[in-house]
């Protein structure tokens, strides 16, 4: 059987959950160091732990790969290398990664560590896969909300490892996409904080009508993803590690759910699809496990679903199988794994005595040999040592990693021993196997002094005085046609980007046209999330694209940046957005080179961290009604089924606070916003501070009459000068607090 065609990769909050893992049979396990992981809250370990951990799984035959997956500060990422170094050095087999300045940044400093792109950078398909593959990566963890299909278009086409989750929690949004634990409790997913505010339940509201049930008020909550009867179909498709979730579940959990998918990969790998049988007892197992209402297949074979959403709220008490969960502990957590060695002793009268050992790796199939010496055997007086004697006494390896699956034992004359000198032998060439086995991983420093900028060019101190922009330029964008014809009256704003999710090709020129009538240039803003539909779509309208006349695009996502220039032909100026994050000066760099004209400032930063960061050649949002939520998931479908007319619906929290959501039927996906539009009207002087190219007004559920007067704010207060107000209720965001 060749195991190395799939990877069964185990989650691990805790070194206890790391061993269980390995014990249970899984391939790599993935886990959180101190810092920079996206389960802050999970057991994770410290450096001594953690190397420990690296060392453990190498002599397992196993791989360790390390949550690098959070967004960092500009501050942070001057910390990485001194954090990472010794992890590196001791065999660290891979680090998971978000950002795409620490990307970059670990790329140039360590160089032949494995990067993995996350599932927060949100690859949806083979632009995004070719990119992160020609910046480096050796494997990207894909979107849990893609098909079977769109997997199967990435393998055959970028040589890459494919990643994809097989069983545990689902994200109401797209990974990476969402800002509503963020906005609404100041701990930001991106940081490894999520508070699940998608878990929390709600009202689906239209024209003050509720359309759910009262039981069913768990809308945003999804059941849990199980794909046991899709092992073959997942393998077939290119999926080379199975991920399963769950880094702040307990070892019994990852044993557990671990064990049962190493039977079913061993299954279908010995027997191929025709031996493959799936025990619904196994089922039942993994629910006794956790339940969350039940479990779903998630994405691979359905775009989004009623079937997916658990809707009723989790019991809060469930009997436990104990039985199971005994069976378990015995088995996996409390007993660790032994490897299999060859050994043999060779004990003669009058020489010292010697132990050969030998170990066939599992990965390489390659046989590691070690001998060692011990004491000089003396002549029995009385009872010489015999071959049962010497082999029970040498076969005694309770407490290592390793066990005999053979041991030989080569006697003359009449050799005696004591016991001790035996023991120690065992024990030396325990350990001369050890240093054998993960010698073959260390490596030397990292590159400390690596192609970097220079700290003056990446950074400023808060205080440090730049040139204040003689004059504000104000864009806005739209997603209704007469806001964009009422904008077109504001002389002030000089750049109009029109929605493509809700502004289709049928009018991108006239708007266009109209716009540059004005004197304002004309920008498209591509899809938040760019799939299958949106790829048919723009190649379906290139022309219409191309003949609109354009000024720039904006970029919503990592797949549109080779998209655009090669399936479309675009060599015009292009602006990333906010969801292409920027928390450091690496990563701004990075985006530059990777073709941005100019940048979209982060939503999560506060004040003094955006000064910190810079906001030459980047607009800075400063009103809109903010998307928390990019989902595959349609709150209409759900709720009263698909009707393919694209509207707006509200979420009505326990707090009583009403969150708009746009189903986008053209791309299939819902857009929910923020319950108050974010206004940065009275703090123009740290925003001068500041510096940025640019201010940006997001205009979405707005009449034309109040997107006007919005407009006439904003251009008042931040161009003309003037003190001004504008009513109704408005939050700051985090210009203000900010994010941990």
């Amino acid at each position: 059987m060749n195991r190395k065609k799939v990877e069964i990769l185990a989650p691990a909050g805790s070194y206890e959950s790391m061993t269980a893992a390995v014990s249970a049979g899984a391939d790599a396990v993935y886990i959180g160091g101190s810092r920079f992981g996206a389960r802050a809250y999970a057991d994770n370990l410290d450096e001594e732990t953690m190397l420990r951990a690296i060392d453990y799984a190498h002599l397992h035959g196993c791989r360790l790969y390390m949550t690098v997956n959070t967004l960092m500060k500009e501050e942070e990422l001057s910390e990485l290398f001194s954090y990472l170094n010794p992890y590196y050095m001791q065999g660290l087999d891979a680090a998971i990664v978000q950002d795409f300045g620490v990307f970059s940044y670990l790329r140039d400093h360590f160089p032949g560590l494995p990067l993995h792109a996350s599932t927060q950078m949100t690859i949806t398909g083979v632009f995004g896969a070719r990119l992160l593959k020609e910046m480096g990566a050796s494997r990207v963890v894909t979107a849990r909300e893609l098909s079977l299909k769109e997997i199967r278009e990435i393998r055959d086409q970028v040589d890459i490892e494919i990643e994809s989750f097989v069983h545990g929690a689902l994200c109401y949004c797209y990974s990476g996409q969402c800002l509503m634990s963020s906005l609404i409790g100041g701990r930001s997913g991106n940081r490894g904080r999520c508070a699940q505010t998608c878990r929390l339940p709600y009202e689906v509201k239209q024209g003050g009508k509720t359309l759910n049930k009262r039981d069913e008020r768990y809308v945003l909550s999804l059941k849990d993803l199980c794909t046991l009867d899709l092992i073959p179909d997942m393998v077939e498709a290119g999926v080379y590690s199975m991920k399963i979730e769950g880094r702040m579940k307990s070892p019994r959990y990852t044993a557990g759910v671990v064990s049962i998918y190493r039977k079913y990969v061993d299954q279908y790998l010995e027997r191929g699809r025709e031996g493959y049988r799936v025990d619904p007892a196994d089922r039942r197992l993994l629910l006794d496990l956790f339940d969350r209402g039940g479990f779903s297949e998630g994405y691979y074979r359905e775009h989004n679903g009623r079937s997916m959403v658990a809707l009723k709220e989790k019991p809060a008490f469930r009997e436990g199988n104990q039985e199971l969960f005994d069976y378990l502990d015995e088995t996996y957590v409390k007993r660790e794994r032994q490897e299999p060695v060859r050994g043999k002793v060779s004990l003669r009268e009058g020489s010292p005595v010697s132990l050969e050992l030998a170990l066939t790796d599992r990965e390489s199939g390659e046989e590691i040999r070690v001998q060692a010496e011990g004491a000089q055997a003396q002549t029995a007086l009385n009872q010489p040592i015999t071959r049962e004697k010497l082999l029970k006494q040498m076969g005694k390896t309770g407490g290592t990693p390793f066990r005999f699956e053979e041991l030989e034992a080569e006697l003359e004359g009449r050799p005696f021993l004591p016991v001790q000198a035996l023991n120690e032998l065992r024990r030396q060439g325990f350990k001369q196997l050890e240093e054998e086995i993960l010698k073959r991983f260390r490596r030397e420093t990292g590159q400390n002094d690596g192609p970097a900028p220079e700290k003056e060019e990446i950074s400023r101190p808060e205080k440090e005085e730049v040139s204040e922009p003689e004059t504000w330029v104000l864009t806005a964008q739209a997603e209704r046609e007469d806001v964009v014809r009422e904008l077109l009256k504001q002389k002030e704003i000089s750049r109009i980007y029109l929605e493509s999710a809700v502004l289709g090709a049928e009018c991108w020129k006239e708007l266009a046209d109209a716009c540059h009538k004005a004197g304002k240039e004309c920008f498209l803003s591509l899809p938040h999330i760019f799939r299958t539909e949106a790829r048919e779509y723009f190649r379906r309208e290139r022309e219409s694209f191309l003949e609109a006349g354009f000024d720039g695009c904006l970029l919503r996502s990592a797949e549109e940046i080779l998209f655009l220039r090669e399936e479309m032909g675009w060599t015009g100026t292009v602006i990333f957005d906010s969801s292409l994050y920027v928390f450091n000066a690496r990563a701004r760099e990075t985006m530059k080179e990777l073709g941005a004209d100019g940048l979209t400032l982060p939503m999560e930063l506060n004040a003094g961290e955006l000064r910190r960061l810079g906001g030459e050649g980047a607009e800075l949002v400063v009103y809109g009604n903010i998307p928390v939520m990019v989902s595959a998931q349609c709150i209409r479908r759900t709720v009263s089924g698909c009707d393919r007319k694209p509207g707006i619906l509200a979420l009505k929290d326990r707090m009583g606070k009403e969150f708009p959501v746009r189903n986008c039927c053209r791309f299939c996906y819902n857009l929910i916003y923020n319950s108050s539009p974010l206004s940065l009207l009275g703090q123009e002087a740290p925003i001068r501070r500041l510096a940025p190219a640019g201010l940006r007004l997001q205009f979405t559920t707005e009449e034309p009459a109040r997107a006007a007067q919005i407009a006439e704010a904003f251009a008042d207060s931040f161009l003309n000068g003037k003190e001004v107000g504008l009513s109704g209720s408005f939050t700051r965001g985090h210009f203000k607090r900010g994010v941990e």
